[in-house]
């Protein structure tokens, strides 16, 4: 069990492999990484034996920002019939386990392959749990095994509390028909990741205020104003008329980079497309005037060295902020429903 799987959206492989290797590097575990173009996965490959369980239990997974999930574990080829037994016997020296994901790859053979996973699913579980491998304990660790066929698997572990919070890291979001765009599940997402669900009520509380900032259409404005939050929507271009009619957002046709409220607000959001310094030097503006207590930024992310060019940024931000006196969380993620660029989620402490 000395390699890392790690998942992610195809196209940023090497974005991983290089993350993952610095993680490595800092905890002194020895290895490297490797990965196929659009293969939607990374290995990272520890060169000792015990090398896999270090760097899990060394980095917290949530602070990461390519990978979408990872296990430590071994691929084992199954045959045609009786895959069952095959895991069984290779199981027989892994700890027994308190939860069972089937995933696959993030690919287009990934998905042919989730039906497969539908169906074997219910009778893996059952002799997984006859034999004791599987067990009704939320204390042990998590079983993910992730199909790259029918015919080979990789056998995982992960900690239940330190991998993704759903299967594959693909948050099962409903879009609602409401809202005037797909961006609006952007946010949601980004909630989902950075806030824990208990401290939903504190901090996205009802009669809060907002900015968002290239607002229009309006997307994430709506996620604003169903938590009943007062929205200043920033935008040159038409917002949608329903959310104007819900009487808790006020429009105003101006320049995002240039707008500053009158008050300080609980809230600053945004997903201006420019070039993510610009995005990053806001940011620090927001934070670092008072202007806002929490903010969700969107970084697009260059055509090379994104991995690099991401946390250059975010050292940057850290050492503006640091520099004025300021204690500040900050996270950032590339998110499901992120494309060419990654979130970042900022909290004055």
């Amino acid at each position: 069990m000395n390699t890392v799987l790690l998942h992610c959206r195809a196209g940023f492989e090497s974005e991983v492999c290089s993350e993952i290797s610095e993680v490595a590097a800092r905890l002194e575990v020895a290895g490297y990484a490797k990965a196929k173009p659009d293969s939607a996965c990374a290995e990272f490959i520890c060169s000792e034996a015990d090398g896999a369980q270090r760097l899990m239990r060394g980095q917290r997974f949530a602070k990461l920002i390519f990978p979408r999930q990872w296990a430590r574990g071994e691929f084992v080829e199954l045959p045609e019939k009786d895959r069952i037994s095959v895991l069984l016997a290779h199981l027989a020296s892994y700890p027994p386990c308190g939860s069972l994901w089937l995933e696959v790859f993030d690919t287009n053979d990934g998905k042919e392959l989730s039906n497969f996973c539908k169906k074997f699913e219910a009778p893996l579980r059952k002799a997984l749990s006859q034999a004791g491998r599987l067990v009704d304990d939320p204390l042990k660790p998590r079983l993910l095994l992730t199909f790259k066929s029918g015919r080979e698997v990789f056998l995982g572990l992960a900690e239940a509390n330190n991998c993704a919070m759903w299967p594959m890291g693909i948050p099962r979001l409903k879009f609602p028909r409401e809202a005037p765009s797909r961006s609006t599940l952007k946010l949601e997402e980004a909630w989902h990741h950075f806030i824990p669900r208990e401290q939903w009520d504190q901090r996205l509380a009802p009669g809060m205020t907002a900015v968002d900032l290239g607002a229009a259409p309006g997307g994430w404005t709506w996620q604003l104003v169903n938590r009943q939050i007062k929205v200043i929507a920033v935008d040159n271009g038409p917002m949608d008329e329903s959310l104007m009619y819900s009487g808790l957002v006020e429009h105003q046709r101006a320049d995002g980079f240039t707008f500053r409220p009158r008050k300080p607000v609980n809230w600053m959001v945004c997903d201006i497309v420019e070039k993510p310094a610009r995005n990053a030097a806001l940011i620090e503006t927001w934070l670092g005037e008072g202007l806002c207590r929490e903010a969700v930024v969107n970084l697009k992310l260059p055509m090379k060295q994104r991995y690099a060019e991401v946390v250059r940024l975010l050292g940057r931000i850290e050492e503006g902020l640091k520099a004025r006196g300021l204690k500040v969380s900050i996270g950032c993620k590339q998110l499901y429903h992120d494309r060419e660029e990654v979130t970042c989620h900022l909290r004055r402490l």
